[in-house]
Order: C-alpha cells, then sequence, then structure tokens
C-alpha cells in the first residue's frame, strides 16, 4: 500500500522535492571550504556521497566553484537585502548564497532555486531566506564582470604586484581558461595544430578550441599529447634534452612534468607521496607509452641512492596561481597558511639540493603568485648555498608571449598571454650547482 502524504499538510517530505539531494550536497560542500578550509576537489567526494547521477555531482560542483567565484559580489546583494548584516558562516547566509548563484550564473528559475532553498532551512531563519530571495530577484540585479576578488586577496596581491595586477586577475577570473597540451613529439607540433584545430605558442605545445572534448579527440587515446598549462610545461623545457641522463621529478603526480622529461630523453625518477595521485601518473605513462620509475614517498624521509644530474622540485604550495581553475583557494589561503607552506618549501629545497650532482642544475617551481613562495624562497636560499647560482633563463627558451624577468627567473602572472586566454601563476627558477 502507498503511504498518503500528511494528512494536515498535505506537502510532500523535503526529500521528495527534485534536486533537493543535491542542493543539500552542494551547502556541506561550500562549508566544508569555508569554514573548515578543506580543498573544493579533495571534499568534492565526501559531499557528494549518495548521489549516483554523475549529472548530480557535477551540478554540485559547479553550483560551489560560482558561488566560490563570485562570493564577494553574491554577499554584497544578501548584505543590501537585510537590516543586519548576517554572520559569514551562518547557514541561512550559505543558502541564500547557492540559491542566488543558480539564478545569477547557471540559469534555474528562481521558482526552482527557491524550492531548493528552503527545504535547507528551519524555522525562523527559512522565513529570511524566503525574504531575501524575493527582494534581491525582484531587483532583477546581474553579476558584475570581472567578479570581484576577495578584498584580502587584492590587497595582498596589490602590495607584492602594483594595483595593475589585481585587476588583471579579476578579468581572467572572467573567462574559462584554456586547456592546453603537450606533445609526446615536438617535431610533430604542426601536424597536431592541424589535427586538433589549436593553435601554438611553442614547439611540443597545442591550445585547444574552446569548448573540445579532450577524450574525443584524436590522439588522445593513442597517447600523442596530454593534458597540460603552457605556464606548467616551462619548468620542464628549461631542462632541455636529457641524452640518457638521470633526473628527479620531485612532488611529480599527477606526471605532465614526468612525461615532458621523459619524452626528451631524460632517465627520469619520479616521486610522490600520495598514492592515489601516482596511480594517475602510471595511468598516464601506460597511455603514453612512456617509462619512468615511480617512487610514492615523503621527501623529508626518502633519498635517491645516488646523486643525479638535474632535479626538478614542484614544491607544495598554495596554489594560488591556478586560482581560475581552483576558485576556493582565494578564500582558504591566506598569511598563516602562505607561511606554512613557505617554511616546508624552504625546508625541501635545503634538502633536496644536496642529490645534485655538482655541475647539475635543479629546477624550482611553484604555482603560486606569492612572492614568498617564488622569489623570496629564491632569494633565500642562494644566500646560504654558495655553491649554487642562478643561471638565467633566456628568452629563446620560452614560449611566445612569455619573457624572462630581469633577475633571470620567469614569473607568469594574470596579464600574462592574456589577450590569448592567459596562463596559470608560476615562479621557475633554474639554479646550478658549482663545481665539476
Amino acid at each position: 500500500m502507498s503511504r498518503r502524504p500528511n494528512a494536515r499538510s498535505g506537502a510532500p517530505r523535503a526529500d521528495d522535492v527534485p534536486g533537493l539531494p543535491a542542493r543539500r550536497a552542494a551547502l556541506k560542500l561550500l562549508d566544508a571550504v569555508l569554514r573548515r578550509g578543506d580543498p573544493l576537489e579533495i571534499a568534492l567526494h565526501g559531499a557528494t556521497q549518495g548521489l549516483a547521477d554523475r549529472a548530480d555531482r557535477a551540478l554540485v560542483h559547479a553550483i560551489v566553484a560560482e558561488t566560490l567565484r563570485h562570493l564577494p559580489d553574491l554577499d554584497a546583494l544578501i548584505d543590501g537585502a537585510t537590516k543586519q548584516p548576517l554572520p559569514d558562516d551562518a547557514k541561512a547566509r550559505m543558502v541564500l548564497r547557492i540559491a542566488l548563484i543558480q539564478v545569477l550564473a547557471l540559469g534555474t528559475a528562481p521558482h526552482a532555486a527557491i524550492a531548493t532553498a528552503l527545504p535547507l532551512v528551519d524555522g525562523g531563519p527559512r522565513k529570511l531566506v524566503h525574504g531575501v530571495f524575493g527582494t534581491v530577484t525582484r531587483a532583477e540585479p546581474s553579476l558584475p564582470v570581472p567578479p570581484t576578488l576577495p578584498a584580502d586577496v587584492a590587497e595582498r596581491w596589490t602590495g607584492q604586484w602594483g594595483e595593475a595586477m589585481p585587476l588583471a586577475a579579476a578579468h581572467a577570473y572572467a573567462v574559462r581558461p584554456p586547456v592546453d597540451v603537450s606533445l609526446h613529439d615536438p617535431a610533430e607540433t604542426g601536424k597536431w595544430v592541424e589535427a586538433l584545430g589549436g593553435s601554438s605558442f611553442a614547439p611540443g605545445h597545442v591550445r585547444l578550441p574552446e569548448g573540445a572534448v579532450v577524450p574525443d579527440l584524436p590522439g588522445f587515446a593513442e597517447g600523442a599529447w596530454w593534458v597540460q598549462d603552457l605556464a606548467a610545461s616551462c619548468p620542464a623545457r628549461l631542462l632541455g634534452a636529457g641524452e640518457g641522463r638521470t633526473v628527479l621529478d620531485l612532488c611529480a603526480a599527477p606526471g605532465g612534468k614526468t612525461m615532458q622529461l621523459a619524452a626528451a630523453g631524460w632517465t627520469v625518477t619520479a616521486v610522490d607521496q600520495s598514492k592515489k595521485r601516482l596511480e594517475r601518473l602510471s595511468e598516464n605513462l601506460a597511455r603514453t607509452g612512456l617509462s619512468a620509475d615511480v617512487v610514492q614517498a615523503d621527501l623529508r624521509q626518502w633519498a635517491p641512492e645516488a646523486p643525479v644530474d638535474a632535479l626538478l622540485l614542484d614544491a607544495p604550495c598554495t596554489a594560488t596561481g591556478i586560482y581560475r581553475r581552483h576558485p576556493d583557494v582565494l578564500h582558504r589561503i591566506g598569511p598563516r597558511q602562505i607561511a606554512e607552506l613557505a617554511e616546508l618549501q624552504g625546508e625541501l629545497l635545503a634538502r633536496v639540493a644536496d642529490w645534485v650532482k655538482p655541475g647539475g642544475t635543479l629546477i624550482y617551481a611553484t604555482c603560486s603568485l606569492e612572492q614568498a613562495e617564488g622569489e623570496a624562497q629564491l632569494a633565500r636560499f642562494l644566500a646560504v648555498r654558495p655553491d649554487f647560482q642562478l643561471r638565467p633563463v633566456q628568452a629563446g627558451e620560452l614560449p611566445d608571449g612569455m619573457a624572462p624577468s630581469a633577475d633571470g627567473w620567469l614569473r607568469t602572472l594574470p596579464d600574462t598571454l592574456a589577450e590569448q586566454g592567459g596562463t596559470d601563476g608560476f615562479f621557475v627558477a633554474r639554479i646550478v650547482r658549482i663545481g665539476n
């Protein structure tokens, strides 16, 4: 016998509202990022447990990612419709954020957005959410383009780079990041530019046209190329041809640089602490037919059996350089996290430097827009290691549209190749151990 609706209200149970489980998962995910400081991509799995539909999981990610991208502007709309500001972590504010972003950025009808929002709150806050949502949506607002950066981020970047940088960062934030690929054989660049319908800024690079579905493209299944941001390809580029020499790729997963180095003729040992990420690295090696020794280890405890000709340390960092793809970093990262990671980078750099042969090369890189993780880190290292010196990057070694700094390293910022779609933010320095 079927169960009848509640005789008094006639209303369905909250869980019967179509789309509600996905919104509940989105609320859980947003809370994990903003209140606990969890990375979005890591917290996503836990938040979407119980959602069997891949489309629902994708919707949860889209709701939260766009909420984070537009958070200051959403909060301004909410604050403009309330007599007293809601606490930043109040459930009512959280629910309003995800309801409004659906209407303003994801094309959800207001009645559908509020129908799946109200069951997420109880009591008085339900009336508050309904009232504020109605006040905001009746005004038919739009989100500003470009989005407003978090105030603390804009202030921090202005202090480091000047007033133009946060504006460039905001404009980059508003544009979908392009998809770059690195080629197994750089000599075939022209062939793959034509086959993929893209453009190229360097040998071994293709920028795909917008909307390309990567697994369906020619050459992917055959391992002719792999996805890798143009800036992220530069650390390995600066090592050149391997000619059978030995190289350590540290913090290597998921393997873009490992594959670059192997394709360039290096004998590669790839080291990473994450078992799951190393599985992806091994899968990528298998797909491309490239080889490397793969080691799961903590660099603070592991050491190679003998010094190597070259070493690439893509050090753990704040990842502020990839904020376009991971908007959560702008809300999770502050001075404390920057200082903690800079300390770890210094510890790792000091330890791994001794693994380089005299005359060998060390590449230090971070996907960060923080000077503490790049320029300042390099300066500290060179000040205490007189046996190392900077080997300046030359313009001819870099992709079109990139240039080395006056000091001899590579720094990509939000205005790098801006008219062509931009790049991730990176710091890359090449240093050589003095000796024979």
